[in-house]
């Protein structure tokens, strides 16, 4: 089967390079990827599948039916949006959307969906169980997977796959991780009122800058001493405003930032030990402060019998030699985690990279992707697929 598998991604890959090319050069901001998913639907419908649109407002789910016994059904999801990004790449295939760039690869994971559904319709009538396809909107705004589970595209789903691209990890080759795979992301704001007063005499104010700058220096010292280091904890603040003169003493500021953590209890815990030090040391300067605490998109953590079904299928499809089992989690965010609180799934990391060529990070505007990972990519996910109803229980 494997070889099939190969031989009709192969014969694919030409049709798959110009889906991918159309992708890169229409792309759609999160929640508004109408013609991506129009485009998307009509693949789908011409491989049979049976298909659904708008749901999560703007995804499409495929369903594939087997002919096999096994009622099971297997979740695999790509997502479609791009990013408010400028295109510096001068691709023949660059961006026609000014501002709007595939610049975290979602125009790779598409297609790669696609050549998933496109191969595996052909072998229908030996497929063992039931495909579900998921084509979501809204990833990078971190919304898409709670509007696609929030409109029943998880019901009757047993396991879900999905896929990211990785500039680090040179084409053709891939990466799968055990366990954690990104962080948690939260939102932190912080408004600190303090009491104005002249400039020149500090003294009978309550400085809410100053406080503000204690506040940040504290969370930040705070993580290395109070917090488990083989846990780690990224507290960003990214927003700082307040303040209305030079010569006044500012009464209010607001900070704004980012907080990820990886592990479960941490993420738990967070919120508390952040209102703790913030309010004693704004006590301590006669100030009060407010604290919004935004849970948002847990940490994805992959099963481990699916991220060593991937493995042992890309080691067949591929040699060891291109399977990289990562030894450390990114600290970036994911809405894939939305969906493994539905069903246990596995994220693997598909290489892009190539070694001719300086190789930018994700969301960068020269960033590039080695369209022969779309292969890699196409045939190892099919592949897992196909082995999923004989070692998966």
């Amino acid at each position: 089967m494997l070889t099939e598998i190969k031989a009709l991604a192969t014969e694919l890959q030409p049709r798959l390079v110009e889906m991918r090319r159309h992708f890169h050069a229409h792309p759609e901001l999160s929640g508004q990827e109408h013609q991506t998913a129009a485009y998307v639907a009509g693949v789908l419908s011409s491989c049979g599948l049976q298909v659904t649109e708008e749901v999560g407002k703007i995804g499409v789910v495929g369903e594939l039916e087997g002919t096999g016994a096994d009622s099971r059904r297997l979740a695999i999801r790509t997502d479609m949006d791009a990013l408010p990004i400028t295109e510096r790449t001068n691709l023949t295939f660059a961006s026609n959307n000014p501002g709007v760039m595939h610049a975290c690869g979602h125009d790779i994971h598409t297609t790669v969906g696609l050549g998933i559904a496109m191969v595996l319709s052909q072998l229908r009538d030996r497929l063992p169980g039931n495909l579900r396809f998921l084509f979501q909107s809204a990833e990078e705004i971190a919304q898409g997977a709670g509007w696609m589970v929030a409109d029943g595209a998880m019901e009757g789903v047993d396991h879900i796959l999905g896929v990211h691209v990785f500039p680090s990890i040179p084409a053709q080759s891939l990466g799968v991780r055990y366990g954690a795979l990104t962080a948690a992301a939260d939102d932190l704001e912080i408004i600190i009122q303090g009491e104005s007063g002249h400039g020149a005499r500090p003294h009978e104010a309550k400085d809410a800058i100053w406080i503000a700058a204690q506040v940040i220096t504290a969370l930040q010292q705070a993580i290395s001493r109070t917090q488990n280091p083989l846990r780690p904890v990224v507290l960003t603040i990214g927003e700082i405003t307040g303040g209305r003169a030079p010569n006044v003493i500012a009464d209010q500021v607001r900070l704004a930032g980012t907080v990820r953590s990886l592990h479960p209890e941490t993420h738990q815990a967070l919120p508390n030990w952040i209102e703790t030090i913030v309010n004693n040391i704004c006590a301590s300067y006669g100030a009060t402060a407010q604290i919004t605490y935004a849970r948002g998109i847990p940490s994805v953590q992959n099963d481990p019998t699916l991220t060593q079904l991937i493995e042992e299928s890309a080691v067949e499809a591929w040699g060891r030699d291109r399977v990289q089992v990562l030894p450390e989690p990114s600290l970036g965010a994911e809405d894939f985690a939305m969906y493994l609180a539905n069903a246990p799934g596995s994220m693997f990391r598909l290489g892009v990279g190539n070694p001719d060529r300086a190789n930018p990070p994700l969301h960068h505007p020269s960033f590039m992707a080695d369209e022969s990972a779309i292969h890699t990519g196409v045939v190892t996910l099919a592949y897992s697929a196909w082995r999923y109803w004989q070692h998966i229980d």
